[in-house]
């Protein structure tokens, strides 16, 4: 391109490199509780179920139930959380100081924004959950004096009711039956069923006692279970048991498992039997014993009895031997004779005694009989009914000449009775206040009001004319 020469020249401009766009930020913001449920969504999902061990701290149950407590290591701690739903399957009681280990997943609680775990299993490290439990409630009740032996009851001598709880299914029952039967036929047994392992066993045990004690005359009871591992032996270790056989009013013989196993219900017991067959054989080995003692006093009193006849027999013969004793039952037999006549005198005596007596007892109930008031009594009962008669009849004879002298008075009244005079049609005449007879016509004058009485009422009048003829 060709260039004019009055044509100025272009100044060049330096090239700039392009920069390439800056892509536009969007900004994310959660809230609090957002950022709180996003963390435990990540933990629930990455960590869903650990096991952790550690040292049990700050342990507490609140009134819902739930369990909260810390677990911890020489050099941390998190905080745990059990529901009540697990809390109650818990054999032994999570105390601070314990050491665990603990199965559950990991969880934030939003609300603080801390992290937890929430357990939902719980067993002691080292101590299995049950021997764990077992061994809480023996050092629990041990210091309560339950196991103290001054508290317990000695076995009856002769008991006549043997109260029986066991399985009705079990080979414990049918062992306790056939040493009763072998050595104590005559016993009368009394039989409790329950279930004796499960869950609620325990308490079904409790009850089967309370019933059996109830019952009148129940002088021993056994509560017996064939042998098992310690989680089939659990019921008996159950703390609601342990507190009834502690109350008993009934002696309790514990006979469960084997001779090696051991429970709570053993402790609490009067007595201990290794097994359900030792049981019955300790209820009735205080029968035996009660029989060998009466034999061997029996024995030591014959063997007294003996001692004592010979020693009187060789006394005797000493007697006899003496030279006093020659002619002694010929004198015997005199003092006999003199008995014999002094107690025919003396009954003859006394029967003299009570004829006389009897006599004297006579006359004087004959001499009771004329002052019985009884009989003076009836006398003035006779008296008395014949005066009423008399009095009847005077009353009755006056009252009639009462009525006759009336009667002669009455006519005479009515003879004399200006009615009678007014029943023949006679009349009478007043004037108009009554007041007076009018006996002269001279009295009154016309137009006078005058009252005329006749047999029967009275009439008003006016006077029209006066007659003086």
């Amino acid at each position: 391109m060709s260039r004019l020469p009055f044509e100025d020249e272009k100044p060049s401009v330096p090239k700039v490199p392009e920069v390439p766009a800056v892509p536009k930020v969007v900004r994310t913001v959660l809230t609090v509780s957002e950022l709180n449920a996003t963390i435990r969504d990540l933990l629930e999902n990455q960590l869903h179920t650990v096991w952790v061990e550690g040292e049990i701290s700050n342990a507490r149950v609140w009134n819902t139930g739930h369990m909260y407590f810390t677990l911890k290591d020489g050099a941390s701690q998190i905080k745990a959380v059990m529901f009540r739903s697990a809390v109650r399957y818990l054999k032994f009681k999570a105390e601070d100081g314990l050491k665990v280990v603990a199965r559950g997943k990991v969880s934030v609680y939003d609300p603080k924004g801390e992290y937890q775990i929430l357990c939902e299993h719980l067993e002691p490290k080292g101590l299995g959950s049950l021997q764990q439990a077992f061994e809480q409630l023996k050092k629990k009740l041990a210091a309560e004096g339950l196991f103290d032996p001054a508290r317990k009851r000695p076995l009856p001598a002769l008991p006549r009711r043997i109260g029986i709880v066991t399985s009705l299914d079990g080979a414990a029952l049918r062992d306790i039956i056939r040493v009763l039967r072998r050595r104590y036929p005559n016993a009368h047994l009394v039989l409790s069923g329950t279930r004796v392992q499960g869950e609620g066993a325990g308490r079904e045990i409790a009850h089967a006692i309370r019933k059996v004690e109830r019952i009148e005359d129940v002088d021993v009871i056994i509560v017996a279970r064939g042998g098992g591992s310690l989680e089939d032996l659990w019921a008996f270790n159950e703390e609601v048991l342990a507190r009834v056989i502690a109350q008993s009013q009934v002696p309790i013989i514990s006979g469960v498992g084997h001779e090696t196993d051991f429970t709570i219900c053993d402790f609490v017991a009067d007595l201990r039997a290794p097994t359900p067959s030792a049981a019955a054989e300790l209820v009735v080995r205080r029968k035996d014993e009660f029989f060998g003692h009466i034999g061997r006093i029996c024995e030591r009193l014959d063997a007294a009895i003996h001692h004592r006849l010979r020693r009187m027999e060789t006394r005797l013969h000493m007697l006899e031997a003496r030279p006093g004793y020659a002619g002694f039952e010929g004198r015997l037999a005199v003092r006999g004779r003199h008995v014999s006549e002094l107690a025919s005198a003396l009954r003859q005596r006394v029967s003299q005694g009570f004829a006389r007596r009897a006599r004297r007892h006579e006359l004087l109930r004959r001499s009771l009989d004329q002052f019985d008031p009884r009989h003076r009594l009836a006398a003035v009962r006779t008296r008395l009914v014949s005066r009423e008669g008399q009095l009847v009849a005077a009353a009755r004879r006056r009252l009639t000449r009462a009525q006759t002298r009336f009667g002669a008075l009455a006519a005479r009244v009515e003879g004399l009775s200006p009615l009678a005079v007014l029943g023949r049609g006679y009349s009478v005449t007043w004037d108009a206040d009554r007041t007076r007879i009018i006996r002269d016509a001279a009295t009154v004058k016309a137009g006078d009001a005058v009252s005329i009485t006749v047999e029967r009422g009275s009439i008003i009048a006016t006077v029209d004319r006066v007659n003086r003829e």
